[in-house]
């Protein structure tokens, strides 16, 4: 009876935090920016018109810190991190979460590891003491360590089979050589099977640590409660983590790297080197992105690839900035007897771009459309706290959420012309496309 009191509980709760919260959306976002006394440093936006909080903390790291030979093992100890903590086993953490009303998150990528809290108001003590627990007191019991194992083995063995998948292993061995980045976050199977629990201990130890965290919460707290509930959740963290990797040089020529997979259409992945998040043109080149690829049916790629010549059913482009490297990037699928005239005018609309930019018209779209999205994104707690984590996370200032909308709107067509040099590099665009492509064969490397 309990815990159909709680589900109800939770249910309700979500339904009013979904009719109320875009409300705040519309409002401007006041951060405040606080120091605790253990010298974490947090941003808060007070909202207390719902009982409820959401906490993000962010870790700086992540799956690049796996050990040469234990590929994995990030991943594979933060999938064990709410599986049991302290005196609680898997069940008994499960239970723990439930009964007080509260959800936790934990998710790693190349960059961070990342944790995610929700919360009642009223229950907010009991909360972060069991949060704690999983952050400093993880079990890793055999057990759990074997069934979540024997999970991401299955999933490596599903990707192998999946050529996307495929595509991305390949375009990052190219792409990132020697830096852990070359590899998928979830390792192989023989690293998988290999870890042992000591190995996800260190793991544990070296990248959950007080050196590398952003923290964000927006919700019905106070900058001094949030204070004080930091430093205990925090305190008994490792001071240090291991050592950060060093930024990758991207580099690549133009060509075709073919690898052959049995499957009725291709799939390609295409690009070069990107532009930095703090470089000057950053604005300009994201606003270019949208308008040359990453616009959905409005993009120029989509017109020419899939509305005029019927080429594939999706085509997108996109910026992807990871913490140690940069790099523009795109996506498409085709038949196998189609797919190398994709390619051709893929290569072409790059040239086209790169010379002469886009339309005025296009400009214009793309400034509507993303100074518009833009406010539609701050429509929860949680949303508001995982974006002031990423905005920590990539050096910007509380102000930015202010200034954003006029950035893109100071984008001019100078700014387009000079940026799409720079974004769009023919000479370095390489495209690896798996599974049976007609008329394209792998380009010799140089």
């Amino acid at each position: 009876m309990k815990h159909l009191i709680t589900r109800t509980l939770k249910g309700a709760l979500a339904g009013i935090a979904t009719y109320l919260l875009p409300v705040v959306a519309m409002a401007d976002v006041d951060i405040q920016e606080i120091t605790t006394e253990a010298g974490f440093q947090a941003w808060l936006v007070e909202e207390p018109t719902i009982p409820f909080v959401s906490l993000e903390l962010r870790f700086e790291g992540g799956a690049s810190l796996d050990p040469e030979g234990k590929r994995g093992v990030t991943n594979l100890m933060v999938g064990l991190l709410e599986e049991g903590s302290g005196d609680l086993d898997a069940r008994g953490f499960a239970e723990a979460q439930e009964a007080l009303a509260a959800s936790f998150g934990y998710d790693v990528s190349d960059d961070s590891v990342s944790v995610s809290a929700r919360f009642l108001t009223e229950n907010q003590t009991e909360a972060m003491a069991l949060l704690r627990e999983s952050l400093i007191n993880p079990r890793f019991d055999q057990d759990a360590i074997d069934r979540v194992r024997a999970q991401v083995i299955s999933s490596i063995r599903s990707d192998a089979t999946d050529p996307d998948t495929i595509a991305r292993e390949t375009a990052s061995a190219k792409l990132y050589g020697d830096h852990p980045y070359a590899t998928m976050i979830d390792g192989t199977e023989d690293s998988v099977t290999a870890l042992t629990r000591d190995d996800l201990i260190a793991a544990h130890k070296g990248t959950i640590a007080k050196d590398r965290i952003y923290i964000g919460a927006a919700g019905d707290i106070t900058a001094e409660e949030l204070s004080k509930l930091i430093d205990a959740l925090l305190a008994d963290l490792p001071e240090t983590g291991l050592p950060l990797p060093q930024d990758v040089d991207i580099t690549t020529t133009a060509g075709i790297t073919v690898v052959p997979f049995d499957v009725p259409q291709s799939v390609a992945l295409f690009g070069h080197r990107g532009i930095p998040r703090d470089d000057p043109d950053f604005f300009p080149a994201f606003v270019l992105n949208h308008a040359f690829g990453g616009g959905g049916f409005e993009s120029r790629l989509m017109t020419e690839v899939r509305e005029k010549r019927g080429l594939t059913y999706g085509i997108y482009s996109y910026i992807l900035n990871k913490r140690h490297a940069d790099l523009m990037m795109g996506r498409v699928a085709s038949a196998n007897d189609r797919i190398a005239e994709a390619i051709d005018v893929i290569k072409a609309e790059w040239a086209e771009v790169a010379e002469n930019g886009i339309s005025e018209e296009a400009l214009a779209e793309a400034k509507t459309y993303l100074t518009g999205a833009y406010p539609l994104r701050f429509d929860s707690n949680a949303a508001i706290a995982d974006i002031m984590v990423g905005m920590q996370f990539m050096g910007l200032t509380p102000e930015y959420i202010t200034s954003r909308n006029d950035r893109v709107d100071a984008v001019t067509m100078d700014d387009i012309k000079r940026v799409a040099k720079r974004l769009l590099l023919t000479d370095e665009l390489h495209f690896v496309v798996v599974g049976q492509p007609e008329g394209l064969e792998s380009t010799p490397s140089q």
